[in-house]
């Protein structure tokens, strides 16, 4: 492999709600080279699911993406997850309430924070939702979550489904984003 054909990654982390759903919607785009389930925001050291759940934390459920920016951009990895949350709540997505499902876009460097700042920009003045409260924040410590939660439709497909079909994310996002 010559030093032209090596991947120069970048990594995204977007919390969106569930990261079980995050997943699997990123998991299917071209250009992403990996996803890992976890969580990031706050203080404690490798929380566990439980301790996260417990909305004591500060961290919320997030998904952090390893891509290749030749292609797929940061700024359609943006618009992917605009898509696949309700931009109007910051106590949590769909089903899952509590500050660990807020939604939070995490930069990990100046170009991502500006591209961010401007894609919650436009989407303000586009004027689909009546307004926008998902964070853009620095990114902070991931820690990986527990392995049964990693591509967890895959590994538990008919709870997933189950999960997905009643957690109301497919209704309330035609509802935002078939205007």
């Amino acid at each position: 492999m010559s030093e032209k054909d090596v991947i120069q990654s970048e990594v995204a982390t977007f919390a969106g709600g569930c990261f079980w759903c995050t997943q699997h919607e990123f998991d299917r785009v071209r250009g992403i080279i990996s996803t890992i389930a976890g969580y990031t925001g706050g203080a404690m050291k490798h929380p566990s699911y439980k301790e996260v759940c417990s909305g004591a934390t500060g961290h919320v459920e997030a998904l952090q993406i390893e891509f290749d920016p030749s292609k797929i951009t940061f700024r359609q990895l943006l618009d992917i997850y605009w898509r696949s949350i309700d931009p109007t709540t910051q106590k949590g997505q769909f089903c899952d309430i509590g500050s660990q499902y807020r939604p939070i876009i995490f930069y990990h460097n100046e170009r991502q924070h500006q591209e961010a700042l401007a894609s919650k920009r436009a989407l303000i003045e586009s004027n689909v939702v009546a307004h926008v409260l998902v964070d853009i924040l620095p990114a902070s410590p991931f820690f990986p979550a527990e392995d049964y939660h990693q591509k967890y439709y895959q590994k538990s497909p008919t709870r997933y489904e189950l999960y997905h079909a009643g957690s109301g994310r497919d209704r309330r996002l035609k509802e935002i984003w078939e205007k």
